[in-house]
């Protein structure tokens, strides 16, 4: 004997109604994924006003850079550990920024790092571009601006005949209102995708 057809299709149709009901949940879910972009970092600090050298011989200052994100180390052209590696990724990390967002590398021994030395350093990595800068200036300056500035650690003479000045090898987000919204480890990928990350929410902010 044959069911009535309501009975014969009611299981069909209940199962039809718990995949729908499990789905409709699962597309809210990923559309709200999508289009919720990552909150912008917070706001640690404000880097402070100072006027440094490029290595082309210009002069320049915090204001130089407003307007637009920029990325930034310490490094020094003596070290031959991490500042090379530190100077490779940031290179890396170039390919990937969008136009615009500045590259700017801070010496931690200017007394030896003068313009000409940092040309020569930059032309080492075949850094032609205008956008990356290497700083120089005087060397309390440029200590102070490290430790209290952007609050990494450098300790001349601490380290090792190799890298004689132990500093940090963090890059450092800074919006373009010259505020710091970020720190990431140079050699970790995961941070230089989150460096990213917060480079895109920053952009964002307008």
């Amino acid at each position: 004997m044959k069911r009535p057809i309501v009975a014969r299709v009611l299981p069909f149709v209940l199962g039809g109604l718990v995949l729908a009901m499990g789905v409709v949940p699962l597309l809210f879910i990923l559309r709200d994924r999508v289009a919720t972009p990552a909150p912008a970092p917070a706001v640690v600090r404000e880097v402070p006003a100072f006027r440094l050298t490029e290595r082309g011989g210009t002069e320049v200052t915090l204001s130089d850079l407003e307007g637009a994100p920029w990325v930034a180390d310490f490094i020094f052209t003596r070290c031959a550990g991490t500042c090379p590696r530190m100077t490779a990724e940031m290179r890396r990390l170039g390919e990937r920024l969008p136009d615009g967002v500045r590259r700017v590398s801070f010496t931690v021994d200017p007394m030896y790092d003068t313009p000409e030395v940092l040309s020569r350093y930059a032309e080492v990595f075949g850094v032609g571009d205008a956008a990356w800068w290497f700083l120089t200036g005087g060397q309390e300056e440029l200590l102070t601006l490290a430790r209290e500035g952007f609050l990494l650690g450098v300790e001349p003479g601490a380290g090792s005949a190799e890298e004689p000045i132990v500093h940090s090898t963090r890059f450092v987000l800074v919006d373009g209102r010259g505020r710091i919204r970020g720190y990431y480890d140079a050699f970790e990928a995961q941070g230089q995708e989150r460096l990213l990350a917060d480079l895109e929410a920053v952009l964002e902010e307008g």
